[in-house]
């Protein structure tokens, strides 16, 4: 059999000095049409998992950037997962683009957030061999 690929995306907008949600809207690729990701009891187990995973890295961008001094008014994130047969996690590839409502991000924030996204214990759950790639962009 071959690898499962699962794509989710989001758009959210911010308030507030601890960058909080004021909006947020998740869909998932679903036989190439986006529908949102309207999770339940009856929601696939997996796709709640990997939601974790997606949900835990926005938080970590988020509240790092605020601790940077980086408010954001919205983001655009974006999520593909690759499993293999037996739904074992083989890469991640999760992305930011993200509208500031104040602050200039430096070379040395944007490492810093990239870096403690990968501490979200989410992430810190995972075994080590699976390769997580993660990536954000700032435009004033």
């Amino acid at each position: 059999m071959s690898d499962r690929h699962f794509h989710l995306k989001l758009e959210a907008s911010y308030q507030g000095d601890k960058n909080e949600i004021d909006g947020l809207r998740v869909e998932v690729l679903n036989k190439d049409v986006w529908e949102t990701l309207d999770l339940s009891i009856r929601s696939p187990g997996f796709l709640l998992f990997i939601n974790g995973l997606f949900s835990c890295q926005h938080l970590y961008m988020r509240t790092n950037s605020a601790e940077r001094g980086l408010l954001l008014d919205s983001s655009a994130g974006e999520m593909k997962v690759v499993a293999g047969e037996f739904w074992r996690i083989k890469e991640a590839y999760i992305s930011f683009n993200v509208k500031l409502r104040s602050g200039i991000p430096k070379e040395d924030d944007l490492a810093y957030i990239r870096d403690r996204m990968t501490h979200c214990p989410v992430s810190t759950n995972l075994p080590d061999d699976i390769q997580i790639n993660n990536a954000v962009n700032f435009d004033s």
